[in-house]
């Protein structure tokens, strides 16, 4: 029994995606915290693993319960990600109530802004996938939903600083993750038709989706060069508009291709954002 659950555990909670919540949720406790002796702190450990697992584990267990009928049109659930059958049914609500409890019992060890904050995370989590709400079917919802990765960051920053960080630093998050859902969602466009599901890039068709996925990109990159007083290095940053840009100006470019590139690039700049926010306080 346990084997099996764990098995299940990890193929529906793709660990190729763990890094978006649980790398999230380090970058902003490392941007947040005034000494690396913030890192000994017993609260980070805990939503450490959290965000890492029970975390992902409710957001796709909860997207694979209410997608087996879509996803019977996506063939990418038999490549990169798990099809859920028949007797994973089982399993996978007792997986669900365990991360649900977890999720449950952290919010006793955060304050009211905490607990605002996890309720926030579960609530996306949920609603993005699950009816009535059912955010990814509701173009412009479906990307502005998924601030649900960005919420750990915020989380990490405030459990780190006891303070909210700056807007623009979640308004540099949010395009991330607009452009992020919206040029993940275009190789699915046929397969959501099919599915009779309208998101915003079944609406806008792959080469507007790109253009808009350029548009936030460029605006997170002219927030991140801002905000880092035009450091050298943050001009790295510039490698996010360049993915749709090259798309647009070069036919034959596999967008399914390059989008499974995409957890490289968010794991390489997300390190070097955590390595140089450490250094900070470190030095200070």
């Amino acid at each position: 029994m346990a084997p099996r659950l764990l098995s299940l555990a990890w193929r529906v909670s793709r660990f190729r995606f763990w890094i978006y919540t649980g790398g999230t949720y380090v970058v902003g406790y490392a941007l947040g915290m005034d000494s690396w002796l913030a890192f000994f702190d017993p609260a980070y450990v805990l939503f450490l693993f959290y965000f890492f697992l029970p975390a992902n584990l409710f957001i796709y267990g909860v997207n694979d319960w209410w997608d087996q009928e879509t996803d019977r049109f996506n063939p990418k659930k038999d490549v990169k990600e798990y099809r859920l059958n028949e007797a994973d049914g089982r399993d996978l609500l007792l997986l669900l109530g365990l991360a649900a409890g977890i999720s449950l019992a952290l919010l006793f060890v955060l304050d009211t802004v905490g607990q605002a904050l996890l309720l926030s995370f579960l609530f996306l989590s949920y609603f993005y996938s699950a009816p009535p709400l059912r955010f990814k079917e509701v173009p412009v919802l479906d990307f502005s939903s998924n601030m649900l990765y960005v919420v750990p960051g915020i989380l990490g920053y405030y459990l780190a600083g006891g303070a909210l960080p700056p807007l623009a630093l979640v308004l540099a998050g949010y395009l991330h993750i607009a452009a992020m859902h919206l040029f993940s969602a275009i190789p699915d466009i046929g397969c959501d038709e099919a599915a009779g599901m309208t998101t915003t890039a079944v609406v806008l068709r792959e080469r507007r989706s790109l253009l808009l996925c350029l548009v936030f990109w460029s605006g997170l990159a002219a927030l991140v060069i801002g905000l880092a007083d035009f450091n050298p290095v943050s001009l790295l940053v510039l490698v996010y508009p360049t993915i749709p840009l090259a798309l647009l100006l070069r036919e034959g470019l596999s967008i399914d291709r390059v989008y499974w590139y995409l957890p490289y690039v968010n794991t390489g700049l997300g390190g070097l954002v955590f390595l140089l926010a450490t250094l900070r306080a470190v030095a200070w």
